[in-house]
């Protein structure tokens, strides 16, 4: 009996844990950060597939085990423009093992574009992904662009932010930290 109270306690505060996470977010929605709406419900993100600069096919399933901002956006949107070196500046410091930037180009968006984009930005640390049918971006239910989903190391939604922010400022690493710790 012992036992079984213990497996449903313990059962109990690991649900109970891993709903919380988004209301511990809470305090930290300073600055930018007011904007980043905390999910209810931890709900799993898309596996819907896109593909790399090279034509590789991917999914967000590929960053399993790492906290991910993702980041949906295009060329021709300014916002998207004026945030993405931001987010290569967080890529840089805080990116590896725990966390990953995953920019997603929504939409027509062709890579010699792209790529013409990232020199012009000076962005060097960020992947070249593209969902040219928006199959991601449709289910994840994205509208207008920039919009960037914060997505747990289990690749569920934590919290989203639409229009751009200063993704390398002291409220957002403090948000990516909170994530990152857990």
């Amino acid at each position: 009996m012992r036992q079984f109270i213990s497996l449903v306690l313990y059962t109990a505060l690991a649900f109970g844990a891993n709903t919380a996470m988004a209301t511990d977010l809470a305090p930290l929605k300073t600055g930018e950060m007011r904007k980043l709406v905390l999910a209810d419900d931890l709900v799993g993100a898309s596996e819907a597939v896109f593909v790399d600069a090279k034509g590789t096919e991917r999914r967000l399933a590929d960053w399993h085990g790492k906290v991910v901002l993702l980041n949906l956006w295009a060329t021709w949107c300014a916002p998207c423009r004026e945030e993405m070196p931001a987010l290569d500046r967080l890529e840089a410091a805080l990116g590896g093992d725990d966390f990953a930037v995953v920019t997603l180009a929504t939409g027509r968006n062709p890579l010699p574009a792209i790529e013409k984009f990232f020199t012009e930005a000076g962005v060097t640390r960020l992947p070249i992904l593209r969902d040219e049918r928006q199959t991601l971006s449709r289910e994840m239910g994205a509208m207008g662009l920039p919009v960037t989903i914060l997505l747990d190391r289990e690749g569920r939604e934590v919290a989203r932010l639409i229009g751009g922010a200063e993704w390398d400022s002291p409220e957002a690493k403090a948000v990516i930290s909170a994530l990152i710790k857990g």
